[in-house]
């Protein structure tokens, strides 16, 4: 890491700046760009190496990366969270931070890349589902976003099963980001406990997109037998 040539910011702030220009593809910006509605100060770095530009900042200095990443820039702003996995923290100071940046999530790849490497929440998984149940109950469509995928990445067990579908079903939000996120954990959850997804389903607890949005991710699976996935078709709706 180079030594600190501006008056203006830290070591490390400077290096993953350097970084990311370095590393910057013109052709994957646009590629990507068209999947992220919205993005406007945006690279086009690739998410593998952001991830290694974040695991050796966060070993360098994390906090003062943390204090003076541009909220504004794509890449800045998804370093800036992925940090928070990968950097020594303390359990007080991961919450802390977490509800620092989770309110500065702006798109739906920087929520799922993000909460992929939250793998603390492996740990202590009573008190970090608790964490997760107050962002569930939120009006802010990323802020709904980041815990169901936090809880599909960590909490689709035999502990959690039960509560995970029991907050899908109360979940009400119009937010496209919300309903896709819903169906996504649903097929996580009929994979790994199908028995009660499916009565979970039948339930009609879902409103009519994300129902139908969950049995076409099902149907979708390699691992749901044609058997399975020919009954679950008959569980659609046909909205009119």
């Amino acid at each position: 890491m180079p030594e600190n040539r501006s008056d203006k910011v830290s070591a490390v702030t400077e290096w993953v700046r350097e970084e990311l220009e370095k590393n910057a593809d013109p052709s994957y910006r646009e590629f990507h760009r068209s999947l992220v509605p919205g993005l406007e100060n945006f690279l086009g770095v690739r998410v593998p190496k952001l991830r290694e530009i974040s695991r050796k900042a966060a070993r360098e200095d994390y906090w003062s990366f943390a204090r003076e990443a541009d909220r504004e820039t794509y890449e800045e702003l998804m370093i800036r969270g992925m940090m928070i996995g990968y950097a020594r923290l303390t359990r007080e100071e991961q919450r802390r931070e977490l509800e620092n940046f989770v309110p500065l999530i702006n798109n739906w790849a920087v929520c799922d890349c993000c909460c992929s490497t939250y793998k603390f929440m492996k740990k202590d998984q009573e008190e970090w589902f608790a964490f997760l149940r107050t962002y569930a109950a939120s009006d802010k469509e990323y802020e709904i976003r980041f815990a169901l995928v936090s809880m599909l990445d960590f909490f689709i067990n035999e502990d959690y099963i039960d509560q995970v579908l029991e907050i899908l079903g109360q979940v009400r939000h119009e937010g496209y980001y919300v309903k896709m996120a819903a169906a996504w954990a649903v097929s996580i959850c009929y994979v790994k406990f199908p028995e009660k997804t499916e009565e979970f389903l039948r339930k009609n607890l879902l409103d009519d997109f994300t129902h139908n949005k969950s049995i076409q991710k099902i149907r979708e699976s390699y691992r749901v037998s044609k058997e399975d996935k020919e009954r679950l078709k008959t569980l659609r709706r046909n909205p009119g």
